[in-house]
């Protein structure tokens, strides 16, 4: 795809961001059959859908934080493959002036889909890890260790917190090793330890936010809300082609681009 669109003519991009994430979508019985659910010997009763957006940023505020620029954010989504939704969001953040940016963002969470994507179609990109949802791993290890004692979870979070948030990764994952000795959680300390491990250089957030940059991914959280959320209500359960009807429509008007499509449908 990048031999064949043709390089998009127009001003430079200060900084140009790619989000991606996934929710689940009630579906019908058909839609789920052979597919196993998040539970152990039960049946799926959703399917995935994949939002994307891409937006600009010009500016940070007085305390420097970054200011996302006014109605410049465009989606796409789908219930589909990760190889189809990562063509389709290369084909939009390219149509949105990739090629112009001068500085290039993905961000997105632990998803193992998201950042294959991301390495495939934005390899130029700076990949960011979503802080929050860094930050969640650790809370829910917390939990585990601390079940029955609040004041100790917090307690051994924070000191971990403050690792995560100085983007000092290596001496979260060595802390974090040395209570794998933990006979009961001793896997559940180890998968997390790789988790941040794998996506140390995804969470030097000191080096991120000293460039004015977005740490979090709460564009995309709340596009998931608002473009995917309308599926979701009660009652509802939708076969994937209806599904993916709705959601482009709801893509097409949340980018501000649905008189336009039909304005080119008439002509």
């Amino acid at each position: 795809m990048q031999l064949e669109l043709a390089i998009p003519m127009g001003p430079r991009i200060p900084i140009l961001y790619v989000e991606m994430d996934g929710t689940g979508i009630p579906v019908v019985h058909k839609e789920t059959e052979g597919r196993a659910g998040k539970q152990d010997g039960q049946p799926a009763h959703t399917r995935e859908a994949k939002l994307g957006c891409v937006f600009t940023q010009t500016t940070v505020d007085e305390e420097g934080y970054p200011v996302r620029d006014e109605a410049s954010t465009s989606y796409v989504g789908a219930i589909e493959s990760c190889e189809e939704f990562g063509r389709r969001l290369y084909a939009e953040a390219w149509q949105r002036g990739w090629a112009r940016a001068e500085k290039k963002i993905v961000v997105g969470d632990g998803a193992e889909w998201i950042w294959n994507q991301a390495s495939l179609h934005f390899p130029d990109a700076i990949q960011i890890v979503d802080l929050y949802h860094a930050r969640e791993h650790l809370w829910r290890l917390g939990a585990k260790l601390y079940p029955n004692d609040s004041t100790a979870q917090k307690r051994w979070v924070m000191v971990r917190k403050d690792k995560l948030d100085q983007g000092k990764i290596e001496r979260l994952v060595a802390s974090l090793r040395s209570q794998a000795t933990h006979l009961e959680l001793a896997e559940d300390i180890r998968t997390e330890a790789n988790y941040f491990e794998a996506n140390k250089e995804r969470m030097r957030y000191p080096k991120f936010r000293k460039q004015g940059l977005f740490v979090g991914s709460g564009v995309i959280e709340a596009g998931c809300k608002t473009v995917l959320g309308r599926l979701k209500q009660s009652g509802m359960f939708w076969s994937v082609r209806g599904a993916n009807d709705i959601i482009a429509l709801r893509c097409s008007q949340l980018s501000g681009r649905f008189e336009d499509y039909w304005e080119a449908r008439r002509a």
